[in-house]
């Protein structure tokens, strides 16, 4: 393309290809396939359903188009929607954690079972669901009030190939670089009819059920993640003799500069 000879107009013409050039940069992460086992023993529910893969977590992508960002995360097996949630994915749950200002919380979201890292306090959190935005609004609401502010519902969520994705306000996850932040993703399960205490969650039991994952525990000591970004050496967890947590799966952030 030709720029105008009139110098004012080349400067400004170059801040916007400097201004496109910067929107159009993707942010990626790649993750390891095989390692949709948790802390390494995870395995799945015996249903039909849960097809091998699918809560194997390969990449996150962040992409920003004016005012929105798309959130997508992909996975190692195609998506399906057995339970005709109407959005083309069932049985994911996807948490993308995000640490992009002074100070955040450490505590995971009710039913996942895990903790961040001090130095990887989360700020907020996109929330990748097939279940109706109204209704895992109401579910933070109800058990995570605290936190409700800081947890964003991604809207437009759809499961297409190997991929789920939304969309979010960017001004509803703060200000800054998006390439300078720290990211942290937790695949987890759709769960319609969750206990008391979790959020849209399905629990690991020590042995797999029908919609049960195993290799866990059956208490609340272990953490209730299938896959994270990065090393899943921060899923190891140590139980007392009553079932009580003396190690949570602590968890840190991956950045991509």
């Amino acid at each position: 393309m030709r720029l105008p000879k009139h110098p004012a107009v080349v400067a400004l013409c170059a801040l916007l290809l400097l201004a496109t050039a910067a929107v159009a940069d993707d942010i990626v992460f790649s993750d390891p396939t095989g390692d949709d086992n948790g802390p390494g023993e995870y395995v799945y529910p015996t249903d039909a359903v849960y097809t091998r893969g699918t809560f194997d977590l390969t990449e996150l992508k962040i992409a920003a188009k004016g005012s929105r960002l798309t959130v997508e995360t992909s996975f190692n097996a195609n998506m399906d929607d057995p339970w005709g949630m109407g959005g083309g994915f069932s049985t994911q749950m996807v948490f993308v954690f995000i640490d992009n200002a002074e100070g955040g919380h450490t505590e995971g979201l009710p039913g996942l079972n895990v903790q961040f890292a001090e130095d990887a306090a989360w700020d907020k959190v996109v929330i990748l669901s097939p279940q109706p935005t109204a209704r895992v609004n109401q579910e933070v609401e109800a058990k995570a009030s605290a936190l409700a502010e800081d947890v964003v519902v991604a809207t437009r969520t759809r499961g297409s190939g190997r991929s789920i994705s939304g969309q979010v306000k960017a001004k509803d996850l703060g200000e800054g670089d998006p390439a300078t932040w720290g990211y942290q993703v937790v695949v987890q399960s759709n769960e319609g009819f969750p206990a008391d205490e979790d959020l849209l969650t399905r629990k690991v039991n020590e042995f797999e059920g029908q919609h049960r994952f195993g290799g866990g525990t059956d208490y609340d000591c272990d953490p209730h993640a299938i896959d994270i970004l990065g090393d899943h050496a921060q899923l190891q967890y140590e139980c007392a003799a009553d079932g009580t947590a003396t190690k949570m799966a602590t968890l840190t952030m991956m950045k991509a500069q």
